[in-house]
């Protein structure tokens, strides 16, 4: 149930970043995240509040849930196929009446879907005779980043109004321009953008590598180092626990030998 994920995804990765700032004291040069974790990024770039930022997608969550709950909706990931061709696959079935869309933008080669159930159920075997490595779909009760979630934007808009601070003490990086920002007026006319819009993180990657000298990941699992494996030759670390935190620091130390 997203309502309750979200908020659990978010103070883990924030409880794992203040660990880390805490014991290390050095300042983000860019933040970001990917779907969710632009909030966790906006959080370790002090416009958002750890609370506020729990309650912030605990809304989310639950306005997602709403906009999803009239209609069996998924996701699925494609692998092996250019973006061009995902694109054009999906422009296709929904002249043909389907509701897919392309919603993330993860590395090359790999694409997330978003739609109708039954409508990405049928994609699978058409992205698969257009030569994709696989394509399958994921454990999702919602269609994040799409149109279906139009419904979601303005009530998130209020609190948003409410939440975000203009004090950034770094840019964030938004996953619908992959550019940066850092106001308050940008961040309340682009989260709301961003729950019907797609996750541009490779593209995010490719704008932000020649400014940054490592990426650091908080949080469970290592998901983003993986695709980052794909799209920079940058060093990245994960804290994720108290023995991945001391070995960040300690990596983090010798780069600045």
């Amino acid at each position: 149930q997203t309502e309750f994920t979200q908020p659990a995804i978010l103070l883990v990765s924030v409880i794992a970043h203040k660990l880390f700032s805490d014991k290390i004291g050095i300042k983000p040069t860019l933040t970001m995240g990917h779907s969710l974790g632009e909030f966790s990024a906006l959080v370790a770039s002090g416009a958002l509040d750890a609370i506020d930022g729990v309650e912030l997608v605990n809304l989310r969550g639950k306005l997602m849930a709403e906009a999803c709950s009239k209609q069996e909706v998924g996701m699925l990931v494609s692998l092996g196929l250019s973006d061009e061709v995902v694109e054009q696959i999906c422009a296709e079935q929904r002249e043909a009446g389907m509701q897919v869309w392309a919603v993330n933008y993860n590395a090359d080669g790999q694409i997330v879907i978003a739609g109708i159930k039954k409508d990405l159920e049928q994609l699978v075997d058409i992205l698969k005779n257009a030569k994709a490595r696989r394509a399958m779909l994921l454990n999702m009760s919602v269609a994040s980043h799409c149109p279906l979630l139009q419904s979601a934007t303005e009530p998130l808009v209020e609190k948003l109004q409410e939440m975000i601070k203009d004090e950034f003490i770094a840019p964030v990086v938004s996953n619908v321009t992959a550019k940066k920002y850092s106001t308050k007026a940008e961040a309340l006319e682009l989260l709301p953008e961003q729950l019907v819009s797609p996750v541009k993180y490779k593209q995010s990657i490719a704008n932000i590598d020649d400014e940054v000298d490592c990426y650091i990941e908080f949080g469970q699992g290592n998901v983003l180092k993986g695709l980052n494996r794909k799209a920079t030759k940058k060093p990245h670390f994960n804290v994720s626990d108290m023995a991945s935190l001391e070995k960040t620091i300690e990596a983090i130390k010798e780069l600045n030998e």
